[in-house]
């Protein structure tokens, strides 16, 4: 044993050595890495350290030195592939250095450093703590890093993107001590709660992000027997895992008044054996990394499959406050090596390079010191086949959480993730604007990026190659990849001029959203490319709501239980005894209008500027008095002289408030316009005109509040409550229709009308039946009729009605002042909620896809056609649930006031039993979307969400979910023994083949293309997988269906 202590090694101040805290080798024996209190991280080589004595040495002794952190460093450890090298400090950062191969940094100018040899710069700075960080490590893949400090927190980081994936708050005290299991299973933490925590783990994919680990780094066990009294006056609790992964050494245990090091058995997790010998607690155990052969093995090795060395064991070297270093092998019951008073002061890290056989120590008194045992001192050293035949039965080569039973399940494994290459090809080419299918022999991409060049088929609205036939499909040329390569360094180096006339060059966005691991949709990009044709069918522009005009201005009507009273931003203002003729003109720009076939993007006009010309108001409606009594009561319009609006290419536009000649100078347009008297005994009047040609007219004998219209019929409101409704030629349809008040929102949407009146009545008639689809509803429940108590002479706080809605279907969609929506389902006789202001504070999802047709256009699975001739089925209930959540984060969390929920569930978070509930909500809310998808009939958004909710069940592990959702999307085939199942039964409980327009096997097959990469639901999904044939071989090609959910 030789033991060597450089002068020159060590953080030289001006007037004393700064304490050396941490110190680590790297990965390939050549580098050490030192961390003290002068702030430094210092990069020394091994080679000088070992000869120092070597006069005729030469070459450098510092390679490198960095100083980022702002305070004393208290753990430095490089990653196992050598390619990064982590500090942490009490300034509550983590920095992230990486060697670069370009030339190093000259030193600065005043200091006494030596010349840098290597280039270490600094990758990354991780903020995450909220005090010092104590310790840190790598898992043995190098997939994640772990840091633990003072803040009582255990912070897991991505090792490839070093995003933040999990913070765990289980200790109660500072924690001071971290080390991983080398079968990368678990990892242990040493507080100074005086316990160890044991938390079980999966690797996690380079691109995972936060949301993917919600069930991941799990508390397996806490240990806290051996360390009951123990003190906590030390630095550190530096922890260490065998190779063989059998044990944990535990640092600062005792063993009733003695310290001692706690040896802790794997499985059991108990601590039998104790080290005993140090006089004052330990601060670091570190076991060497190699298995130690306790006799010299013979020239061949291997002898009929046993060694010829004896028994296997391993080392493990302690150290602390008593300043003295014991190393000892798991053979022997005494100390191999005692080194009393190796330092002046506590010794605070150790290290061992990489071949077990050279120690190296550092100390508080700035010392570092290398110990190398000559061969057979500590045994001899093993192969490196011994340790992983040792690690083997903890399953150590396995990756994920369980491992393919059959050829079936690696080949749905295959499918799976050749879907979601694909749909990563997807995001890319759409995100480059220039997207096209994948060819089929296509390389594997890379984080998303494409590595081929560009497929010869030419480009589809749906992301799949057209369905026409090969000789009549335009081939364009292919793109050498060195023209793509230019391209793509055109667009990385694009030069812009800032205001100051500096050159910049524009940075390109690139999508770090990788391969589609998380089970959280990520944004989607609709390509450039795409033909106009195909954009104009594209589901994302389609809104199957009519927007309706309700006779009140942007804003809506303020619904109170009682009260009539009116904010003044409402255009009927009546405290002003003045009716202004003119108003300033700051209201928002519509960028969506009317259309025949639903909304369509609103024409550019250029914003008006001064004043606009208002509509002249006569007088309030007349109302009984008996109205006050009334459970709900809704704000009336009040009579105004003249209604005016304009029908364009058979879409109803919002009221103009000019003249008859200026709108009828829209070409194609007729105008309808109401005129009422100036006194109530005189009759109104209501007119249709085209180009300033009076095409009908009729006299009604009651004031006219609204009107509405379609290219199907026109509909006019008069204040005594009557309907009348008329043919586009002036014709009347039904005789005057008799509400039981007055209407406070009129609205038509192909041959459906709709009035909601001052009592909250809903009437649905279909004009072309003369028929109602259900008899008049109460808009009572979602007023919350049901919490709010009858008070007689004040108004009530109830939400309000914002907008009433109607679909293609004539469903009646309602939103109102809290954020949320509703739906009248026909069937079911009931007003269901869709969107509410819960899911926008505690699901992780809200706003997570919020074009969410357009998601679908080119990168979600399987088929996005469904039978022939069921097109126009398509736009049915299209957008209204991506419309109703928009409309609830802008009333509920833009207008500030989630402020008192999201406290509230911040509380709850906090506290024990509720460690489940961000994921249960998220859960919750897509079974939400996916319900309210079904009872609509929206086909695209229930194919989106059903996609989105397989894939986080999934991730989650939900089995039970699981077998039921795929059992019920297999139609009943898998039937009750009694055949409970009834024949007639609706949606999930249905017989058919079809469930929303979507083909089950369709659908089917989808879900189980995202199940197949999660191995430990491979025996329920590969039993699908088998009826639906898709474990051959000879379909992973291009008959691969994209996954992007």
């Amino acid at each position: 044993m030789h033991i060597t202590k450089p002068s020159w090694l060590s953080h030289k101040g001006e007037q004393k050595d700064f304490e050396v805290y941490s110190c680590h080798v790297s990965p390939d024996g050549k580098r050490l890495a030192t961390a003290g209190g002068d702030g430094h991280v210092r990069v020394w080589s091994t080679e000088s350290i070992y000869n120092a004595n070597n006069p005729s040495y030469t070459k450098p002794r510092q390679l490198c030195h960095m100083s980022h952190h702002l305070g004393t460093i208290h753990s430095v450890r490089f990653s196992p592939n050598s390619r990064y090298l982590a500090s942490g400090a009490d300034d509550k950062i983590i920095c992230i250095y990486q060697l670069e191969s370009g030339p190093p940094t000259i030193a600065p100018f005043g200091t006494n450093e030596p010349p840098p040899v290597e280039n270490w710069k600094t990758f990354k700075r991780l903020i995450g703590h909220d005090n010092d960080v104590q310790d840190l490590a790598w898992s043995h893949d190098g997939s994640i890093l772990v840091s633990v400090g003072l803040d009582s927190k255990v912070v897991i980081w991505s090792g490839h993107t070093f995003e933040k994936l999990k913070v765990l708050g289980n200790h109660q005290s500072h924690v001071k001590g971290i080390t991983f299991d080398p079968a990368n299973k678990f990892f242990a933490t040493a507080s100074d709660d005086r316990s160890i925590k044991i938390f079980r783990f999966t690797p996690p994919a380079p691109n995972a992000t936060q949301h993917d680990m919600v069930n991941n780094f799990q508390l397996e066990t806490t240990i806290s027997a051996p360390f009951k009294s123990s003190p906590l006056t030390t630095y550190f609790r530096r922890c260490s895992w065998s190779p063989d992964g059998n044990h944990i050494a535990a640092a600062n245990a005792v063993n009733g008044p003695v310290s001692s090091v706690a040896i802790i058995e794997r499985s059991r997790w108990d601590s039998e054996i104790n080290l005993i010998g140090h006089e004052g607690p330990t601060e670091v155990c570190m076991f060497s990394p190699r298995l130690f052969y306790t006799k010299k093995p013979m020239e061949n090795g291997v002898t009929n499959g046993h060694s010829s060395g004896g028994a296997l064991v391993t080392v493990i070297a302690s150290a602390g406050q008593d300043k003295t270093l014991s190393v000892w092998n798991t053979n022997t019951s005494r100390p191999v090596v005692i080194l009393q008073d190796l330092a002046a002061k506590s010794i605070s890290d150790l290290a061992w390079t990489p071949d077990g056989q050279i120690l190296f120590a550092s100390s508080l008194d700035g010392g570092i010191v290398a110990i190398e045992f000559d061969t057979g001192e500590l045994g001899w050293v093993a192969n490196l086949e011994e340790t992983d035949k040792a690690l083997s039965k903890y399953g150590a080569s396995r990756k994920a959480m369980g491992i393919a039973e059959d050829v079936d399940g690696l080949q749905l494994e295959d499918h799976s993730k050749e879907g979601e290459r694909r749909g990563a090809e997807s995001r890319m080419g759409a995100l480059m604007g220039d997207f096209h299918p994948l060819p089929k022999d296509a390389p594997p991409a890379t984080n998303g990026v494409k590595t081929g060049t560009a497929s010869s088929n030419a480009p589809s609205s749906n992301g799949q190659a057209d369905d026409q036939p090969e000789n009549d499909k335009a081939t364009p040329a292919e793109e050498p990849a060195d023209k793509a390569a230019e391209r793509v360094t055109e667009l990385k180096s694009r030069v812009t001029i800032t205001k100051d006339g500096k050159k910049r060059v524009a940075p390109m966005l690139i999508s770090s959203s990788g391969t589609g691991q998380s089970s959280l949709p990520q944004s989607q990009l609709v390509g450039s490319s795409a033909s106009k044709a195909a954009q104009n069918d594209a589901p994302q522009t389609i809104l199957d709501l009519s927007k309706p005009y309700d006779g009140l201005p942007e804003g809506g009507l303020a619904a109170m239980l009682l009260g009539n009273k009116r904010r003044a931003a409402v255009i009927e203002d009546e405290e002003d005894e003045e009716h202004p003729a003119k108003r300033l003109s700051a209201g928002p720009r519509a960028i969506v209008r009317n259309g025949v076939e639903g909304t369509e993007p609103a024409a550019l006009e250029p914003p008006k500027h001064g004043v606009v010309p208002t509509p002249e108001y006569l007088r309030p409606a007349i109302l009984n008095p008996s109205i006050s009594m009334s459970q709900v009561r809704l704000a009336v319009p009040k009579v105004r002289a003249s209604i005016l609006r304009p029908l364009v290419r058979g879409a109803l536009l919002e009221d103009s408030t000019s003249s008859p000649e200026d709108a009828s100078k829209q070409l194609d347009s007729v105008i309808l316009e109401a005129k009422n008297p100036a006194t109530i005994r005189e009759p109104s009047q209501i007119m249709a005109t085209k180009r300033a040609t009076l095409l009908w007219q009729d006299y009604l004998p009651r004031s006219i509040i609204l009107v509405t219209g379609s290219k199907r019929f026109w509909a006019a409101a008069c204040e005594d409550g009557s309907l009348y409704t008329w043919t586009p030629a002036g014709r009347r349809l039904v005789n005057a229709m008799v509400l039981e008040s007055q209407p406070v929102i009129l609205e038509c949407r192909d041959w459906h009308l709709l009035c909601i009146t001052a009592v909250g009545m809903c009437h649905v008639w279909n004009i072309n039946t003369l028929s109602s689809p259900h008899p008049p509803v109460s808009l009572a429940p979602i007023l919350e009729i049901a919490t709010s108590s009858l008070q007689t002479h004040s108004a009530m706080p109830a939400p309000g009605v914002t907008s009433a809605h109607l679909n293609s279907h004539g469903h009646i969609v309602v939103t109102l002042t809290n954020g949320d929506g509703y739906y009248y389902s026909l069937a079911m006789y009931s007003w269901q909620r869709l969107s509410e202001s819960w899911w926008a504070v505690g699901s992780q999802y809200w706003n997570s896809n919020d074009s969410s047709v357009g998601a679908l256009q080119s990168t979600a699975v399987g088929a996005v056609s469904s039978k022939d001739g069921q097109s126009s089925e398509a736009t049915v209930s299209a957008g209204i649930i991506p419309f109703l959540e928009r409309h609830t984060t802008n009333e509920f969390l833009l207008k500030g006031r989630a402020y008192t929920l999201q406290r509230m569930i911040k509380l709850v978070l906090s506290r024990d039993g509720f460690e489940n509930f961000e994921s249960s909500v998220s859960i919750a809310h897509l079974e939400n979307r996916i319900a309210g998808a079904l009872q609509l009939g929206a086909r695209d958004e229930f194919r989106l969400y059903l996609f989105m909710y397989a894939k986080r069940i999934g991730a989650e592990g939900h089995r039970g979910k699981v077998e039921e959702l795929l059992n019920s999307l297999l139609g009943g085939v898998l039937q009750d023994k009694k055949g409970e199942g009834e024949a007639n039964g609706k949606g999930w409980y249905g017989k058919g083949e079809d469930i929303c327009g979507w083909n089950r096997n369709e659908l089917l097959k989808g879900v189980v293309m995202i199940l197949g990469k999660f191995r430990e639901l491979q025996r329920l999904t590969v039993q699908y997988a088998r009826i639906l044939d898709l474990t051959h071989e000879d379909e992973i090609g291009g008959d691969a269906m994209t996954v992007e959910s």
